[in-house]
């Protein structure tokens, strides 16, 4: 254990600078004459990525053997915090087990658009789905004694340019959209670490944003880790201790360390900011010496087993139309005895994503493989496309493709997104699927109607172009190292599927939000769209989608009724309780998640047609009925003024809509809350009539009149000069006497005798 009061006392000033940089690109610096250690950190938001060479470099070498999870757009899509929990207790054991201190993730930033290159590696295009499921992946592998570090704080939304680039967009878009699911997540999880973002916010690098890591961070919040920057992200070591955080990653020599060495010495830089940041490197290497001196071993045969049910939990069965009089999945034993599979990904399977969050898996199942043990049959295969897209061969393999096909109970196409699609560092360069994969899937329809298409990508792919071509689609996502396994059991009924989307599959990319404002330019990206996110966007302009946020199809039926909303106190201690009875009207058991929305119609601002505020997985049997209840708080009806800088619950009607998604809504109630007092600021600009609404302007404003001959204020001023700002309407006479002195006077009675906060 480290005696953190004794280290920080025994320090010199060259020492305490140097603990605040790496020694290499994955350890804190040692301090041997101190008996102080380093401590190891490593990549692995879905598994991890220890490299084996000692010290490491920004190559993505080779790493230790470790269980390639599915990657966060799928256990994203699970909707289920407990398995989250279990995959990172998981992912915590395996991290211990190889002397890693810290395991860098997870990956919380919001889907502002589906060309980010990242977004495999992210949960949701909502905060809420974000930030309950993150907080339950960091739970998971803090319970094992070693930590995490949630990431990228804050608004990387992109991978172009993401080192420079400016996301400028306003506080309350921040505080509703962009920091929600890291404040769940800091608040409810306690994350060791806090990695900031490359990017600048409205102009400031992340790692120098002395509002975001210390005044949001942890003077609301309440974060007491360590702040560390993405690797490469500092550029004024002094500017980033003061703004608050603690430790540059990786090592990039002695120029940091010393250029902080300097700042104390000649006064631009208190001792005690460096001091405030040393103890809690100090406080790091502490918690991390339980797990060091007894890293414990990693089952990792249970492992894989646990990445086959997160993959079929996160798969989403997107459409499984009647064929037959029947839907096409699950196959029965004889039709999927006399399937084909088309397509090299079945052989060839696309897991995970490119980039630092690359694992050396320990093992890796495919779909063709998976399929023939499970049905005993050496089904037939037909690769149907190349990777690389060579025309030539392309039109080979598709006519061997659609020969295979013809006389198939059933066809099992496999598609997806190629490798060099996605990854980090640069942005999709395109919307679709590949053109030969697209050819090919329309021959083989051609002659067989019998079609399952199994999509593996990292994020939305366009699905509106062919998707009338195959009565099935399931959506796997990028699966980890057992998807393939996973694809089987929910192909032939094993696994039901239980995914439902964390993000909309628009028709088209020009509906996207951030069509126009992406990636941006000059440096800059705006974040024009504002609190229209994802769905909110999509419902606020009434577009039709392909698939809605939250859809997803399972192998039973569930029917809504019983709807009901009970509100309890009010203005900021309001909570409304919430239930419905959910019953499964299938034949087979099945798991439903419960969403629950609000709309707040009557708002002075701008909100959501709704948003999601909770939402719960049941698990029934046929014919088994359950009643879920789920309480809203205070929060969940508020918005983030951008006056008062606070958040506030306005009082009147609210909707709350229970459903299977964001457009599958079974049930609705009107509730009427009772709000707290919202008084934005007076200021001489203010308009008339927000003074005369104002329970103390009003009658001060008033008074001031009637002492200058005006006693009726109706009498001289119309419905439209109200709207005009004070000041303008003392320039225009409103009053004999009353003038900018009286304002300025008025602005400052005022504002002593009202807090406005």
């Amino acid at each position: 254990m480290v005696d953190v009061d004794r280290v920080l006392a025994a320090l010199t000033l060259q020492e305490k600078a140097r603990l605040t940089s790496g020694a290499d690109f994955w350890h804190t610096k040692p301090v041997e004459r101190l008996e102080l250690p380093a401590v190891m950190v490593a990549d692995g938001p879905h598994g991890l990525r220890k490299q084996v060479a000692e010290g490491g470099s920004a190559e993505l070498g080779e790493s230790v053997p470790a269980t390639c999870f599915p990657t966060a757009a799928a256990l994203g899509s699970s909707w289920d915090p407990e398995l989250l929990r279990r995959v990172g207790a998981a992912l915590g054991r395996e991290t211990r087990a190889n002397g890693v201190s810290v395991l860098l993730g997870p990956g919380v930033n919001i889907k502002r658009t589906p060309l980010c290159g990242r977004n495999f590696e992210y949960v949701s295009e909502d905060p809420l789905v974000a930030g309950a499921l993150g907080a339950a992946l960091v739970e998971g592998v803090q319970s094992e004694g070693v930590g995490t570090s949630l990431k990228h704080f804050a608004a990387n939304n992109q991978e172009t340019d993401r080192m420079r680039v400016s996301a400028d967009v306003d506080e309350r878009t921040l505080r509703e959209i962009y920091l929600p699911a890291f404040e769940r997540i800091v608040t409810q999880a306690k994350p060791w670490t806090v990695m900031c973002s490359y990017n600048r916010i409205n102009g400031t690098y992340a790692s120098q944003h002395q509002w975001l890591l210390t005044e949001v961070l942890r003077d609301e919040w309440g974060f007491d880790g360590v702040v560390v920057s993405d690797w490469g992200a500092v550029h004024d070591r002094v500017a980033a201790l003061t703004a608050g955080l603690d430790l540059q990653m990786p090592g990039v020599g002695s120029r940091p360390d010393l250029e902080v060495v300097s700042a104390v010495i000649d006064g631009r830089l208190d001792e005690r900011v460096l001091d405030r940041s040393v103890r809690r490197v100090l406080q790091l290497v502490d918690r991390a010496q339980p797990a060091v001196a007894d890293p414990g071993t990693a089952d990792l045969d249970a492992h894989h087993e646990l990445a086959r049910e997160a993959a079929a939990a996160g798969s989403v069965l997107l459409r499984n139309e009647r064929v037959g009089g029947a839907p096409l999945l699950p196959l029965d034993a004889d039709v999927a005895r006399g399937a084909v599979v088309v397509g090299e990904f079945a052989r060839t399977p696309r897991y995970q994503g490119a980039g630092s969050s690359q694992v050396h898996a320990t093992r890796v199942d495919d779909a063709l493989t998976a399929l023939r043990a499970a049905t005993g049959t050496e089904l037939p295969f037909a690769p149907g496309f190349s990777l690389a897209g060579d025309d030539e061969h392309d039109e080979v393999l598709r006519t061997d493709a659609v020969a295979a096909a013809r006389d198939a109970s059933v066809v099992l196409v496999f598609l997806g997104l190629p490798a060099a699609d996605e990854s980090e560092g640069y942005d999709r360069p395109r919307w679709g699927l590949p053109d030969n994969q697209v050819r090919t899937l329309a021959a083989v329809a051609q002659v067989n109607p019998r079609i399952v298409v199994v999509l593996a990508n990292g994020s939305a792919v366009n699905v509106s172009p062919w998707r009338e071509l195959a009565p099935a689609v399931l959506e796997t996502w990028l699966s980890g190292q057992a998807g393939g396994s996973a694809v089987a059991d929910v192909l032939l009924g094993h696994r039901s599927p239980e995914g439902r989307l964390t993000e909309t599959i628009p028709h088209r990319l020009v509906d996207t939000p951030a069509f126009g404002s992406f990636p941006g330019e000059g440096g800059h990206v705006r974040y024009g769209e504002g609190v229209l996110v994802g769905y909110r966007w999509y419902d606020a302009r009434d577009l039709e989608v392909a698939y809605p946020f939250g859809h997803g199809l399972t192998y039973t039926t569930f029917a809504y009724d019983e709807v009901a909303a009970q509100v309890q106190g009010e203005g900021a201690a309001v909570t409304v309780d919430v239930s419905v009875r959910v019953t499964n009207t299938g034949m087979r058991d099945g798991a439903e998640v419960v969403q629950v929305y609000v709309g707040d119609p009557e708002a002075a601002v701008q909100r959501p047609v709704r948003e999601l505020r909770a939402f719960r997985k049941v698990r029934l049997a046929p014919g088994e009925s359950q009643v879920v209840s789920l309480t809203l708080t205070a929060r969940d009806l508020s918005y983030w003024h951008p006056d008062l800088r606070r958040w506030v619950v306005e009082g009147g009607t609210f909707v709350v809509e229970v459903g299977a998604s964001s457009r599958d809504l079974r049930g609705s109630v009107e509730v009427e809350v009772v709000g707290e007092p919202i008084w934005p600021p007076l200021t001489a600009m203010s308009t008339v009539a927000e003074w005369l609404a104002d329970p103390a302007g009003g009658p001060a404003l008033r008074a001031a009149l009637a002492a200058g001959g005006v006693s009726e204020l109706a009498a001289h001023w119309s419905a439209e000069l109200a709207q005009v700002p004070l000041r303008v309407a003392v320039d225009f006479g409103m009053a004999a006497g009353f003038g900018p002195d009286e304002v300025n006077a008025l602005v400052r009675d005022v504002t002593a005798a009202v807090p406005t906060a």
